[in-house]
């Protein structure tokens, strides 16, 4: 939607048609949110496998607003993703350790986006406080059928 709309207001430019990204390139998101200060710990869990490519750029781009979150609204903190495998789905989690949520209630478009890719798939997400001292944390399940993989 977001491409048709892109090009229904460009005026006439070419759009790139580079492939979408996915968990595999998880290391490359790391590092460039590293580079723009935040401090990030990976973790994967579980066999590994192959998604099915909306599955695959669904849990990216969570993964990809929640450390964008947190480069804007952690302040000099700390963030965990942890990618886990297991009896047919695929679990995000990705924990900040920074003021927690946003103190005003101005949330922007990231969580409902995190939340339509994760209904889409028919998958749960879970938002808020990650502790007692504040942080905030997201953790989306995503169902992975083995017949859906490409």
């Amino acid at each position: 939607m977001r491409r048709l709309l892109g090009m229904l207001r460009s005026d006439g430019e070419r759009l790139p048609l580079a492939p979408h990204p996915g968990l595999d390139q998880l290391p490359r998101l790391v590092e460039q949110v590293r580079a723009s200060g935040l401090e990030v710990d990976v973790s994967v869990s579980g066999e590994p496998l192959p998604l099915p490519p909306g599955v695959d750029l669904a849990a990216y781009r969570i993964v990809q607003e929640a450390l964008t979150n947190a480069l804007k609204h952690a302040g000099t903190a700390r963030a965990t993703v942890a990618v886990g495998f297991e009896a047919g789905t695929i679990a995000l989690t990705v924990i900040d350790n920074g003021a927690g949520a946003n103190a005003n209630g101005n949330g922007g478009h990231g969580l409902l986006g995190m939340r339509e890719r994760v209904t889409l798939y028919g998958g749960t997400l879970e938002t808020g406080v990650a502790g007692a001292d504040g942080g905030f944390r997201v953790h989306a399940v995503l169902p992975v059928q083995r017949s859906d993989v490409a």
